[in-house]
């Protein structure tokens, strides 16, 4: 069972909670002008070290193995370190992906339809382990990639090799978080810019707990 980063009836199936539930690990990089910058992987380990929670609206862009194909949705979320994140996609439609620190819920509002996981068999080596906490050079080799785009990078590769995704690249403007791309095992690149971040910002409790609709298909796995 594959958990989505996009909505889920985009072309693209297989780009995998592995993509998507990255984005959040990576709003702190930009987090307070305290924390002192060296390179992109020193910035990234920085986060994962210093910020705790956040909050963002973001901006996806999924472009299939051929480069022509695209597909743009965009909305907002959430997070506390560990495993509990919020991602609600308002366009082109809704999709909400909850993880309560149990399970990962996946909510499509106009289908009425629940799939859920354990965190566990969820995450594993993916970006979404960065957010939950797990230890970066436990699960990934970290480099820093060229400059490109007027932006500094930093590279994460899996070190596990049957994954959902090949790797990952973070992009910096000076000490701010401009930009993820991820690339899937099917060659797809998902790229997501971030606006409006808060960094250590206090969020509810509540807002990680999901309860299925009455009425709504629930699949669990």
């Amino acid at each position: 069972m594959n958990f989505t980063f996009k909505p889920v009836r985009s072309w693209s199936p297989a780009l995998g909670l592995s993509l998507s539930l990255s984005l959040s690990l990576f709003l702190g990089l930009m987090a307070s002008s305290g924390l002192a910058h060296a390179d992109a992987v020193g910035t990234l380990r920085e986060f994962v070290r210093d910020v705790k929670s956040g909050k963002a609206a973001f901006t996806q862009t999924v472009t299939a193995a051929d480069g022509v194909r695209k597909k743009t949705s965009s909305g907002d979320f959430e997070f506390v370190r560990p495993d509990r994140f919020r991602f609600a996609y308002t366009k082109p439609f809704e999709q909400l992906i909850v993880a309560d620190g149990q399970k990962v819920w996946i909510f499509d509002t106009d289908l009425n339809q629940a799939s859920s996981r354990a965190i566990g068999k969820a995450l594993g080596a993916t970006p979404a382990a960065l957010l939950a906490g797990a230890s970066l050079e436990a699960d990934f080799v970290l480099s820093n990639a060229p400059a490109a785009d007027g932006l500094e990078w930093a590279l994460a590769t899996p070190k596990a090799k049957d994954g959902a995704f090949q790797s990952m690249r973070v992009g910096f403007k000076g000490r701010e978080l401009a930009a993820v791309e991820i690339l899937d095992s099917f060659g797809q690149r998902s790229l997501l810019r971030f606006a409006a971040f808060a960094p250590n910002a206090v969020i509810a409790a509540d807002r990680f707990r999901f309860v299925p609709p009455a009425g709504a298909d629930v699949i669990e796995q």
